[in-house]
């Protein structure tokens, strides 16, 4: 078995065809999608429609979410551009992704936590960054999923680790968003590099492999079309992967 794991698209569709473009060189069974599929100030219709030829098991991440249900006045610059974009029936299928999803070999994938979608898996702030989650806290976030490869996004951050039951835990970080420019408040996810993330799981003699992988691509091309819209700390974000101006309300 040999998984291509995507997450966190947000709407870049230079991205995400510079990253099925460079998994296609690599002879995987299936790609996943771990959620997050539009939100940005790019190009949310085109990128939703991508998606849904390619048909890959994806499951619902907050903005999904957010797009179908939230209320308009609560939404944020690249909600609503986002909203406008899309058809009602395209916001419908957003809503209507699977939260959870349980794939054979004993893989699990979520967005946020099992049960949370806003709450990262992975991670927990320390001194107002972002590092590791304690194995504790890991263990209790996971609620006794039983899975041997457990595939989650949110985050926007590669990483990996073993959670205890001998459960491998994936974050194959964000295709199109190193740094997502509507959230102040939050405890700061800059991947300071404008490289698409990836990454593929192999499982060899029962145990799963793992490589990340990060992309070159037009980040230029996005970068303007940010700018043309009026999103300067986006296209800030993805030139350079971090992001210093001042953003934007986000929903709770």
């Amino acid at each position: 078995m040999r998984l291509a794991v995507i997450s966190d698209v947000h709407g870049n569709l230079l991205a995400l065809e510079s990253v099925l473009d460079d998994i296609a060189t690599r002879g995987v069974d299936r790609i996943v999608n771990c959620g997050d599929l539009c939100t940005s100030p790019l190009w949310p219709r085109e990128t939703f429609e991508r998606l849904q030829a390619l048909n890959a098991p994806t499951v619902r991440g907050n903005h999904d979410r957010w797009i179908a249900t939230l209320p308009f006045d609560r939404m944020s610059p690249a909600l609503t551009y986002t909203h406008a974009a899309l058809t009602p029936q395209q916001r419908q299928a957003l809503g209507d992704l699977p939260v959870n999803l349980h794939l054979e070999e004993r893989v699990f994938m979520c967005h946020g936590t099992p049960t949370d979608d806003y709450t990262y898996l992975l991670e927990e702030q320390v001194d107002g960054r972002l590092c590791l989650s304690r194995p504790a806290l890991l263990e209790e976030r996971l609620h006794a999923i039983d899975a041997d490869l457990i595939l989650c996004g949110h985050s926007h951050h590669a990483h990996l680790a073993m959670a205890p039951g001998n459960r491998l835990v994936l974050n194959p970080g964000s295709v199109g968003c190193p740094n997502f420019s509507d959230n102040p408040g939050v405890v700061n996810n800059d991947a300071r590099a404008p490289h698409a993330r990836y990454a593929i799981a192999t499982k060899r003699k029962g145990r799963w492999n793992v490589e990340f992988f990060a992309i070159a691509y037009d980040w230029d091309a996005a970068a303007r079309r940010a700018l043309d819209n009026g999103r300067s700390e986006w296209a800030q974000s993805y030139r350079e992967g971090r992001v210093s101006a001042s953003p934007q309300p986000t929903p709770g």
